[in-house]
């Protein structure tokens, strides 16, 4: 993220003698490009074998390396260049002339648009002085996405009112190419049939010209591989996926048909593991995925397909986009303030923005080193639809013109370590963002008691999935957990997780003496990995009707032993299973596989 000044390229005033040079640099930057994604593509196509193999351990941990290959690539071309043309200082007409013989080598290129981040990542890794004078990079798309196609057609095609309902669903299935044997292509075939005549019963008619188009991409994540297409109604498009699943004997089966919008968006939700998917022209990939998820931004969906830092390039172009469009002022974001994160939002913009703060308050026994190491931990864990992601920025400029007096003020007091103001923009040195929620608080405090019981119902779910990941929030007050427009309840704030292994869950010890029980203070010793469940109502539910929403759905939680099974289920890899899409759209209600 950087200033918010127009984007410049005039190259009819670039010397000559800089174009051999100026040639060389760009081809070496794009090559290091090319390598990169290349060898991200060829990270992602492992997905294939793991899935045959049902090897989840591997495919976890291929998705979590993957994180880190762009920093690689980009560091490893940094020393490259660097050393290579002497690139020790900053010459603006020099790389002027790079950024224009740059943008000649993409024409063709299938992969554009990261390409340019790529690009930008480099040129701000050679210099020193991150806050940079914006002529010098991509701060707008410089080539356009829309008509890139690759050697194969992104989607296929089916008609079933051409050709029938059945057959077009049995060419569907047998398309299915994840290297195994399906395990009952009729039971599976009678399912789809059935699911899709009471999606045909929803729509107002059929059009003559229905299709459905499914993508050739596989997206797949944990023990789930998921075809994703649309139908095309007229002018009408309903979205589809039919997520694949491995049975133990090594064949496999449609799980389900999902439709509703609310699944859907759940299935690409910011609070999951990013897919394995292998896309040889992202862009024909996000366009589509965009038609189907019309809440989600292209930052959205390239995140969610591994992308994370092109997700990131595309959110500062609709920031930018935003800011030039809107009047209104940064605000410290509602709920209590954090003891570690300075907190403010946009509130015509659905983000938050979070800042470490310089200090923090004597009950914080942690350094900013560690909350961010465990940020970056976080990133590479199965999120399980219940831990929020984050987009991490370094020096983000903001005008200061849009700050609120008291929020600017506070800033400068609380993380002045973190800030500058330079030429009307406050610098950021270290900048988190994620998806502004609902704090949990602040949702019960107006809910009706429907709304209440089910928010508590979903933060009693969001503790039991967060720990058959391997991790225990820490802080589990309500003010950490925030709750979606689909009523969804996530956590978002990690300063104090743990693996759940290093916890030690206790019952509260009887007391002995008259003098024991009055006691204002624990009269027995507490460790500092010491858990006490059947305090959380005490502690963390200052209503006594939450209380009771939440002894009504998850009493067990209350308990010590229920922690330490969980702990134990984790340890063994024993996970509940935590699907994307609602129990009741999948075709065998009974079978278990362990899958998120």
């Amino acid at each position: 993220m950087t200033g918010f000044q127009k984007p410049v390229l005039n190259m009819q005033t670039t010397d000559p003698q800089y174009i051999p040079r100026a040639q060389a640099i760009a081809e070496a930057i794009l090559q290091a490009f090319n390598r990169h994604f290349a060898i991200f593509r060829a990270t992602t196509q492992r997905a294939r074998q793991y899935f045959m193999e049902g090897d989840w351990h591997a495919a976890r941990q291929t998705c979590s390396e993957r994180i880190n290959l762009y920093d690689q690539r980009v560091h490893e071309a940094i020393t490259d260049i660097g050393k290579r043309f002497d690139l020790y200082q900053q010459d603006t007409p020099l790389w002027q002339a790079v950024k224009f013989q740059y943008l000649g080598l993409l024409y063709g290129h299938r992969q554009p648009e990261l390409a340019e981040t790529f690009y930008n990542s480099v040129f701000v890794g050679l210099f020193a002085r991150h806050f940079y004078h914006n002529d010098n990079i991509f701060v707008r798309p410089a080539v356009s996405t829309e008509r890139i196609v690759g050697d194969k057609p992104a989607f296929q095609s089916y008609y079933p009112i051409q050709n029938g309902w059945r057959k077009t669903l049995e060419q569907l299935l047998d398309a299915i190419d994840l290297g195994l044997p399906m395990r009952n292509k009729r039971c599976d075939l009678r399912s789809l049939i059935h699911a899709i005549r009471h999606m045909k019963g929803r729509l107002p008619y059929v059009a003559r010209h229905f299709q459905i188009q499914i993508l050739n991409t596989v997206f797949y994540r944990n023990k789930a591989a998921y075809l994703v297409g649309r139908v095309l109604n007229g002018p009408e498009t309903v979205p589809l996926i039919l997520p694949v699943l491995r049975a133990p004997d090594g064949s496999i089966y449609v799980d389900a048909l999902v439709t509703e919008p609310d699944d859907v968006t759940n299935v690409f939700s910011f609070a999951r593991t990013y897919f394995l998917a292998d896309c040889e022209v992202p862009s024909e990939v996000v366009r589509f995925l965009l038609s189907i998820l019309p809440s989600k931004s292209a930052a959205d969906i390239y995140t969610a397909i591994g992308f994370h830092k092109q997700g990131k390039a595309e959110f500062y172009r609709d920031f930018l986009d935003h800011l030039r469009h809107s009047s209104d002022r940064l605000i410290h974001a509602p709920g209590i303030k954090g003891m570690v994160m300075l907190v403010f939002t946009l509130p015509s913009y659905p983000y938050v923005f979070k800042v470490i703060r310089d200090r923090f308050a004597s009950a914080k026994r942690i350094t900013e080193k560690q909350v961010i190491a465990k940020h970056h931990y976080i990133k590479r864990q199965d999120r399980v639809g219940r831990m929020a992601d984050t987009w991490e920025f370094s020096y983000a400029a903001f005008p200061v013109t849009r700050f609120a007096p008291e929020l600017l003020a506070e800033l400068q007091h609380e993380a002045a370590n973190k800030i500058s103001l330079e030429d009307g923009q406050v610098i950021i040195k270290h900048l988190y963002i994620e998806r502004r929620l609902t704090p949990l608080n602040l949702y019960l405090e107006k809910a009706a008691e429907a709304q209440g019981q089910r928010a508590m119902f979903e933060y009693g779910q969001a503790l039991r999935e967060i720990a058959a990941a391997g991790i225990f929030p820490g802080d589990l007050l309500l003010k950490n957990f925030g709750v979606t427009r689909h009523c969804r309840v996530i956590f978002y704030d990690y300063d104090e997780i743990a693996p759940i292994a290093e916890c030690h869950f206790r019952k509260v010890p009887e007391p002995q003496t008259p003098e024991q029980e009055m006691a204002a203070e624990p009269w027995y010793s507490v460790a500092e990995n010491d858990i006490f469940p059947e305090e959380f109502v005490t502690f963390l539910m200052s209503h006594p009707d939450w209380r009771r929403w939440f002894r009504e759905s998850h009493a067990d939680l209350l308990a010590a032993d229920t922690w330490r099974q969980l702990q134990q289920d984790a340890a063994a890899g024993r996970a509940v299973d935590i699907y994307p899409y609602r129990q009741e759209v999948r075709f065998r209600k009974n079978v278990t596989l362990r899958q998120r």
